[in-house]
């Protein structure tokens, strides 16, 4: 019987969308996980998405399905990945979180695994706040919460700027949003899926 990772993300610009693909490669490597990646609804008309150069680099992605909260339950686990407004999360996944309250009344997400990994603009821009405001809305829906353990000896590299947490994965994009994601960074990433993937195998495989 497979073990069923959904990674469920919104991305602006592709760092996001490039962490997921790191961490889909990382859950895949346990056997028997069967990973699906999934965006949810862009907000932002198209013609500022063209003005902001961002319609161009979501086409990069413009093959990922769009998610639907009635999918959420066919999961055992599920990796969220979001862009940081503010130290909160993007308005485009809050908005589909928002839409997850029948899911709620009928208990569809207890016991489920919950993750997230995100992308900041700068070093101290809320990478670790939106990942554990994130929390709530997971905690609320009966979730596992499961981060990054020390495990993952990449947590604690001193000689480079990079994101990552305990909390979760993240990229530091430059405020430009010039800086791709690192390997350092990617690698927490993989650890993240990898993780999720074996606990969510040992409790539903």
């Amino acid at each position: 019987m497979s073990t069923k990772i959904g990674i469920v993300f919104y991305s602006m610009y592709g760092h996001v969308y490039t962490m997921a693909e790191a961490v889909a490669a990382g859950a895949r490597e346990v056997s028997g996980a069967d990973v699906a990646l999934y965006q949810v609804p862009e907000l932002v008309p198209m013609d500022a998405l063209e003005r902001t150069g961002a319609a161009a680099a979501r086409a990069r992605f413009a093959h990922i399905p769009i998610a639907t909260p009635a999918q959420l339950p066919e999961f055992d686990a599920i990796l969220f990945g979001t862009p940081t407004r503010f130290g909160n999360m993007a308005a485009q996944m809050r908005n589909f979180l928002d839409q997850t309250g029948g899911l709620w009344a009928k208990g569809a997400l207890i016991n489920k695994i919950g993750s997230v990994f995100v992308s900041t603009g700068t070093q101290h821009g809320g990478q670790e706040t939106t990942i554990t405001s994130f929390y709530n809305t997971l905690i609320h829906h009966g979730m596992i919460i499961v981060g990054v353990p020390y495990e993952e000896a990449r947590l604690a590299e001193m000689g480079e700027i990079t994101g990552g947490s305990p909390y979760g994965a993240s990229t530091l994009t430059g405020a430009d949003g010039s800086r791709q994601p690192s390997e350092n960074e990617l690698a927490i990433a993989r650890f993240q899926g990898r993780h999720v993937a074996t606990l969510a195998k040992k409790l539903f495989g």
